[in-house]
């Protein structure tokens, strides 16, 4: 077993499927000599060359092309966005190509877009958007979101693997903040199974990326007052595990959805429609949810804490939701 950063993760995942497959490569802003903005490709350029580790212009809609063209040719393309942010510049190869491929010819689309996301480091508003929900709308993509470096290694593996293209959102308040002890050996997480990082008996959180952290704290501290909350991380949006969700909650007849992305428009909404629907009769309580205001991130840090979601916020919608 070995210590491992939730960045360390990534980066194992990178190279042991370039070493395994030479059909894998990566493309990028700065991750050749440079090593990537927040050094997950060190080393990369180095050990496999020019041709397979790609530093590309400020260009993510004509990078992103290039890769979509490359994998319906037969490699798989990683491709880093240094911030999720930027993945908006290439919504149109995204959304108009790479998610209809397979749909309109049959073929498969192998590729994955990596994308470090979230606030709570201080990065303003263009450094720090949670964009997961702008996806989930679009049949033909695979949304993952992981929250620990074991799910990490073992979700980018799978994706790099798929024959889909996939969007692989990594926090980036958790690269160097979170350790695991990760075996040795091969670490494969199938994508579409949540995971329950908690498990308890009063109330399901449903949440993913960041805040499962954040849940578990606040899942602790409602513990010392006598309940015992459920943290269910979610880990792939799309495919949704449903099933999972619909478990736990006739399980606790309550249900609070977590996640860091604004309020309105988020995934959150499409899960406590979800649960309505299957879950009625089970229910308790209202389906609650916990997300960040409905403003652009701020810069300033007292005002950043102000807007975003964390333990304290999750702990007061949980304890509203038990008393009702």
């Amino acid at each position: 077993m070995t210590s491992t950063s939730f960045l360390d993760a990534i980066s194992q995942a990178m190279r042991e499927e370039m070493r395994r497959d030479e059909r894998v490569f990566l493309l990028g802003e700065d991750i050749g000599a440079f090593g990537g903005a927040f050094k997950v490709t060190r080393g990369f350029l180095e050990e496999f060359g020019q041709w397979r580790v790609m530093d590309m212009p400020i260009a993510e809609s004509g990078f992103v092309g290039m890769a979509c063209a490359t994998a319906i040719e037969g490699r798989i393309p990683v491709v880093e966005f240094q911030f999720a942010d930027f993945i908006a510049c290439a919504f149109d190869q995204i959304i108009n190509f790479a998610a209809k491929v397979h749909y309109r010819w049959g073929l498969p689309c192998p590729i994955v877009f990596r994308a470090p996301c979230g606030g709570g480091v201080r990065g303003g508003p263009y450094h720090s958007e949670s964009p997961e929900a702008w996806f989930t709308n679009v049949p033909g993509l695979k949304i993952v979101y992981p929250s620990t470096p074991y799910d990490a290694k073992g979700l980018l593996k799978s994706a790099i693997r798929d024959q889909n293209p996939v969007i692989f959102f990594e926090h980036k308040r958790l690269y160097r903040k979170i350790r695991q002890d990760l075996p040795e050996g091969e670490i494969l997480v199938p994508l579409g199974l949540a995971d329950i990082k908690r498990p308890g008996k009063d109330l399901t959180i449903i949440t993913y990326g960041a805040m499962v952290h954040d849940s578990i704290e606040a899942a602790q501290r409602l513990s010392e007052a006598g309940y015992e909350c459920e943290v269910l991380d979610l880990r792939s949006l799309c495919p949704l595990d449903d099933e999972a969700i619909y478990r736990s909650v006739a399980r606790t007849h309550r249900a609070l959805v977590v996640h860091e992305a604004h309020l309105t428009g988020g995934f959150g909404g499409e899960l406590a429609a979800r649960i309505g629907a299957a879950s009625f009769a089970q229910l308790d309580a209202p389906v609650a949810r916990v997300g960040a205001a409905d403003v652009p991130i701020p810069y300033s840090p007292p005002l950043e804490d102000a807007v975003l979601p964390n333990a304290e916020k999750i702990y007061a919608a949980a304890l509203r939701t038990l008393e009702y």
